[in-house]
């Protein structure tokens, strides 16, 4: 008598992969709050200002307590990023050798510090050096999280499960408006120590939670790879353990050629993804477009309450930014996905959506009128957020799985770099030199139109999906409907 097929592997952990996603989803919304509520006028504040007669008002919130300049508020805003860029290809290629469920354990640990750090800071400086640490712990969620959520969502979900997942970017930065705002009204300081407490048990549940295999590698190495598909009950600690003797038995000539070869490695990982045309044109239009997003994040709410004198521009602004943010970023998936996801259509996707969003962002900077500007910068902000799911899903799709969290990182790295970290400053300083925040939008936006160009030539490159190169059993076209996570549902595991 026939029997079914037992599961691929078993379930390694007591949470599903709707679970996963929930649970990242969250912790992303995190990052992105805190984002939000540093940008919120109740929060960030403004600066002491004194007429023409030498009355002077008092400033409130960060630029006000430390007496920053618009220069030095942007330059704050990027802060955290250094620490990101040193870090994200780092906590990839550790991926490698530790668990990145560990690594994103020790990443969020360092956020939860720096934040609650941030409400304790007193002057310039030292908000600056714990901005750069909560780059650092955010470095390791970035990187590896998105290949989790590819590895196990559905095959014919993939990109609006991409979508739920950095659906939480405008979300958080909109929630963060109204939470900064609100929070702010008492203490600016408040607002960051009640993100730490927010984050810590997501912090916890990196260290105890028991770990996942990403595809491509395995990241405790090719021994626990095959332990875990024998079945057998060691844990990934007991691993660590006995992968961490070894390295410290080793004679200090061995580790050091042991380091070199890791280096190595990793500048011919890099190599193989600047070669790769596909990934470059993406991230190229990635970086235009995140030089804008950045800037908008940070300086909308003022620039709303400065052109047309919004009295709560937190809400405002994050009232249509978390409303756009969700339809925008889950259409986006969703279309991709019912349009067949393949890259050759992210591309005409991104950019088309793109085009058609800096068309209405850019009138809406037009108008004198707050409700013209309002729908037409709400059409503008669907648009624009339709194009979160597609880019992550060509970032994922067009390298090789063992290739994905360097790709993640590598582009993060990218687009903040050359796109959020100088905007918010050039911003500032564009504004501090014309004074008039009508002309810096609409210099602002024009350059989602360099976004969409770049990404319509990736509609003409030779792409190929790379998502099962590394696998030793290839699936076709025709049998992808009939694969499984990596992560099983239990109630698949009970049907078997």
């Amino acid at each position: 008598m026939a029997t079914d097929p037992p599961p691929l592997a078993p379930n390694p952990s007591w949470f599903t992969p709707k679970k996963l996603l929930v649970i990242f989803c969250i912790i992303n919304l995190l990052n992105y709050l805190d984002r939000g509520a540093i940008a919120s006028n109740g929060v960030n504040g403004s600066r002491q200002t004194c007429s023409e007669g030498g009355t002077c008002s008092s400033g409130s919130g960060i630029q006000g307590d430390f007496n920053l300049s618009n220069f030095e508020d942007g330059v704050l805003s990027s802060a955290f990023m250094v620490g990101l860029l040193v870090a994200s290809p780092i906590f990839a290629s550790l991926a490698n050798s530790i668990s990145p469920f560990r690594l994103i354990g020790v990443g969020l640990s360092v956020w939860t510090f720096a934040t609650a750090g941030c409400g304790f800071s007193f002057n310039f400086w030292s908000i600056t050096i714990f901005r750069m640490l909560v780059g650092v712990g955010e470095a390791s969620f970035i990187s590896l999280a998105a290949p989790f959520i590819d590895d196990n969502a559905p095959v014919n979900q993939k990109t609006t499960w991409l979508g739920a997942f950095y659906m939480c970017i405008p979300t958080g930065i909109a929630v963060g408006y109204v939470y900064g705002g609100l929070v702010g009204q008492f203490n600016w300081r408040i607002a960051f120590w009640g993100e730490a407490v927010l984050m810590l048990p997501f912090a916890i549940l990196g260290f105890v939670m028991k770990p996942l295999q990403l595809k491509g590698f395995s990241p405790a190495g090719s021994k626990k790879a095959s332990i875990l598909q024998d079945g057998s009950e060691c844990q990934d600690d007991e691993l660590s353990t006995r992968e961490s003797a070894d390295q410290s038995s080793k004679p200090f000539g061995l580790t050091v050629a042991w380091n070199a070869s890791i280096l190595t490695r990793f500048w011919e990982d890099v190599k193989i993804l600047l070669l790769e045309r596909v990934y470059v044109v993406n991230v190229l239009g990635y970086i235009a477009y995140n030089f804008v997003i950045g800037a908008y994040s940070y300086w909308g709410p003022k620039a709303g309450y400065n052109i047309y004198h919004m009295s709560n521009a937190d809400i405002m602004f994050g009232g249509i930014t978390i409303v756009c943010g969700i339809l925008g970023t889950l259409a986006g998936g969703f279309v991709l996905d019912l349009m067949t996801s393949t890259i050759s259509n992210a591309f005409k996707l991104l950019s088309f959506a793109t085009l058609f969003g800096a068309i209405f962002c850019f009138t809406s900077f037009c108008f004198k009128s707050l409700y013209a500007f309002m729908a037409l910068f709400s059409i503008g902000e669907l648009l624009v957020f339709a194009t979160q799911g597609p880019v992550n899903f060509i970032c994922l799709h067009s390298v090789k799985p063992s290739l994905r969290p360097l790709s993640m990182a590598l582009s993060t790295v990218s687009i903040h770099i050359f796109g959020d970290v100088p905007s918010s400053p050039l911003v500032g300083l564009v504004q501090d030199h014309i004074n008039n925040w009508r002309i810096t939008a609409l210099i602002l936006t024009s350059f989602l139109f360099l976004a969409a160009a770049i990404w319509f030539i990736g509609v003409f490159l030779h792409s190929v999906d790379k998502f099962n190169e590394d696998s030793n059993h290839p699936v076709t076209t025709v049998d992808k409907s009939d694969t499984t996570p990596l992560l099983e549902e239990n109630t698949m595991a009970q049907m078997a």
